[in-house]
């Protein structure tokens, strides 16, 4: 039996304290054309770190302190991908509106179907309330940006000391408002716009006119992206005329509290084909 001795001494006192994991994790996603990746992430202002074709094709692009890598894997289709990662920011919007001019530049629109394509940001009930936005990339890997959450920088426990590991939002009230929130986790979140067009076209007709005139702004605003994405044009301009009806009859402060929704479909409208 050996006899217990001190441990070596730090040769770094200074990071004596310091956490073991204080580090930088990155993701490595696959695709079949790194330089397609390249092109996509240099549009959205990011810079080409590293990249190889032999052995094996490697690309690392950077932007600030996100890093995104990718591998090339022949055979991968993007609608067939399940790779995703979490970008976590102190706001999403300026975010959102680099990539967005970057999009738009590049392919002369907002892309929200096929691929690549985004979702704007919106308060994510299954995040604790915190807003988020999906960026799906060319090969199908889904990128999400989320605001940090005050609650991100207390310690977890579980789920008998306290509700911190439980990320749902508080509800909302109005039933209108409840459904909206259920519409963005089933399609920004999951990624399924036909599901989340009936929760909310539902809730629509079941609400009549006798719902907060803000939340039914946000709703139809919300349903007529839906039926974009779901692959329904048509009926989004439907709902974005209905939208305008409602708006010409708001009063001054509720306008006010939904002045960027309007104007967000307003940029719909002009993104419809036709």
């Amino acid at each position: 039996m050996t006899a217990d001795r001190a441990p070596d001494p730090d040769p770094h006192p200074d990071h004596a304290a310091t956490d073991p994991f204080d580090a930088t994790m990155v993701p490595a996603l696959p695709c079949r054309d790194i330089d397609e990746l390249r092109d996509f992430w240099t549009a959205l202002g990011f810079d080409v770190t590293y990249r190889q074709l032999r052995p094996n094709p490697y690309l690392a692009v950077r932007r600030g302190g996100v890093d995104v890598h990718y591998f090339g894997l022949d055979g991968i289709e993007p609608q067939d991908s399940y790779s995703t990662c979490i970008v976590v920011v102190e706001d999403t919007e300026p975010v959102f509106e680099a990539f967005a001019a970057g999009l738009r530049a590049r392919y002369g629109r907002l892309p929200l179907t096929g691929f690549p394509r985004i979702t704007r940001p919106r308060r994510r009930a299954n995040a604790g309330g915190t807003t988020g936005f999906s960026l799906v990339d060319p090969a199908g890997n889904w990128v999400r940006v989320m605001r940090r959450s005050p609650a991100a920088a207390a310690p977890a426990t579980d789920a008998a000391g306290a509700s911190a590991v439980d990320a749902y939002a508080a509800r909302p009230e109005g039933r209108l408002a409840r459904a909206l929130d259920d519409a963005v986790v089933q399609a920004d979140s999951h990624g399924d716009p036909v599901q989340a067009r009936k929760i909310l076209a539902g809730a629509l007709r079941r609400a009549g006119d006798d719902a907060d005139a803000a939340d039914r702004v946000r709703a139809l605003a919300y349903l007529a992206e839906l039926t974009v994405r779901a692959g329904d044009p048509d009926a989004a301009r439907t709902h974005l005329d209905d939208l305008d009806a409602l708006a010409g009859d708001l009063a001054p402060d509720v306008r006010a509290a939904v002045e960027q929704t309007l104007a967000e479909a307003a940029d719909l409208r002009t993104a419809l084909p036709g």
